[in-house]
């Protein structure tokens, strides 16, 4: 790709993440809460708190890709975010990988102490089907997103996902083993925000299994460099805490292929979620550019 068809595609990058952090800035700020006043503040704290917003940028653009608009999209997108911070919060809890750094700031609980933050995370998550259905687009498409959305939230996503790499601590795991975790944990709602963006647009059979191929690829390349990074990075960079699957003794791909074989698998998968978009989609060219720059991404 060229110098100049970079930039374009970064600018545009930049741009539709600036239209979902307008949306998002709108949501929880009433000030007259009352007594749960701190929960909304907890609940902004996580979702305001950056981030790429990859999830929601996939939703959009799948949605321009298969002819719709970023507005079509944008109520769904946001939703999406919502999911994700949830998980999040409840990801960096003590009962699970305490953490307690999260997008360069100190995790939620640490902010807000661990019950406020557990029903922050669930109030995002409520909030998010709430904005999805909210979203105005026909109901039978409405439905179906809600359906996509909560499949990848619940036991065949980042439920069974988080099961699973939690019960997987301390334990020596395969291959096969660590890639069904991520496929749950970490690809599938990447794989819904594909599909919910392809489907507000009214898209087709071919263009959703395209997508949800897509997202698969880019979930697991997504995994295996976040290991990487985790080993050759540091915290600044990160906005979390370098070493920590290795501080939690966690199985990793990193630690089970060794970085080289990691970089090649990085190349394979991003090859095939490139090569899947080809003749399901008319211009599919930033959708490329996204798989790549993921792939060699920093944080």
């Amino acid at each position: 790709m060229k110098k100049t068809d970079s930039r374009n595609m970064r600018q545009e990058f930049m741009h539709c993440q600036a239209a979902i952090e307008q949306r998002l800035s709108g949501f929880f700020e009433d000030k007259h809460a009352g007594g749960y006043a701190k929960l909304k503040e907890s609940m902004r704290y996580s979702l305001l708190s950056g981030g790429k917003r990859i999830r929601a940028v996939i939703c959009i653009k799948f949605c321009e890709a298969a002819g719709g608009t970023a507005e079509n999209a944008l109520d769904a997108a946001c939703a999406i975010e919502m999911l994700h911070t949830y998980s999040l919060i409840h990801d960096d809890l003590p009962c699970m990988d305490n953490s307690g750094m999260r997008r360069g700031n100190p995790s939620n609980h640490i902010t807000f102490g661990e019950f406020t933050a557990t029903l922050a995370g669930d109030a995002l998550q409520a909030a998010a089907f709430e904005t999805l259905l909210a979203s105005g687009l026909p109901p039978a498409v409405v439905i179906e997103m809600a359906r996509i959305l909560a499949e990848a939230a619940g036991i065949h996503g980042i439920c069974g996902g988080q099961f699973l790499d939690l019960n997987g601590e301390d334990k020596p795991l395969t291959a096969q083993e660590l890639t069904e975790i991520h496929s749950l944990k970490t690809a599938a709602l990447i794989s819904a925000s594909a599909r919910i963006g392809v489907t507000a647009a009214g898209g087709t059979e071919k263009q959703l299994k395209a997508a949800e191929e897509y997202a698969l690829a880019v979930g697991l390349a997504f995994q295996v460099r976040d290991d990487v990074l985790d080993i050759v990075s540091c915290s600044e960079k990160l906005g979390k805490p370098a070493g920590s699957d290795m501080a939690s003794n966690k199985t990793t791909f990193a630690g089970l292929m060794g970085l080289p074989a990691c970089e090649r698998l990085i190349e394979a998968k991003t090859f095939e979620a490139v090569t899947a978009l080809k003749g399901a989609f008319d211009n599919p060219g930033f959708l490329m550019y996204l798989a790549n720059m993921l792939s060699d991404r920093e944080n």
